[in-house]
């Protein structure tokens, strides 16, 4: 396996990362319930491929990242935060998502932002140490925030500066 490529998304990228996206539905991460048909469009007026880096692996993506600012406020600008990560299981352990985060990182500065965030849930112990091992602290707790198959799970906000 050769070494990830991140790269801008592209529209001609919406097909793969949906179904990337439904693929690795799971309730360690999601607080949404399982994708069900009709599917939304994995781009929106909200998300556009601007605000995603994609992995590549062995030409296929991997994984990608959506980085966007949190708001709208001029105050909050300063700011972006990750609001969707995923990497397909077969490139997990082999450095598309720590890729993906540095990319992210890197594209952060790049916009001019200060601050990179995100949220992740308490259990989600893969994502918290990978988050934690690129320089995230936990900055705040939610505590039960979310009922996930029936548990009640933590909000974890975390950050760091870029």
């Amino acid at each position: 396996m050769s070494a990830p490529l991140i790269r801008h998304a592209r529209q001609e990228d919406e097909a793969v990362l949906a179904a990337l996206d439904r693929e690795v539905w799971s309730p360690l991460h999601a607080v949404l319930p399982e994708p069900r048909p009709p599917y939304p469009p994995f781009f929106d007026a909200r998300h556009q491929p601007v605000d995603h880096l994609v992995a590549e692996v062995d030409g296929r993506v991997a994984g990608y990242v959506r980085l966007v600012p949190p708001t709208r406020l001029a105050s909050n600008a300063h700011v972006r935060q990750i609001q969707g990560f995923a990497v397909a299981e077969a490139a997990r352990g082999r450095g598309a998502g720590r890729a993906l985060l540095r990319g992210a990182l890197e594209e952060a500065r790049r916009r001019g932002a200060r601050r990179v965030t995100l949220r992740v849930l308490g259990h989600n112990t893969p994502a918290r140490r990978l988050y934690e091992s690129e320089g995230f602290a936990v900055e705040g707790v939610l505590p039960g925030e979310f009922r996930v198959g029936g548990d009640y799970v933590d909000d974890v906000l975390m950050g760091r500066s870029v």
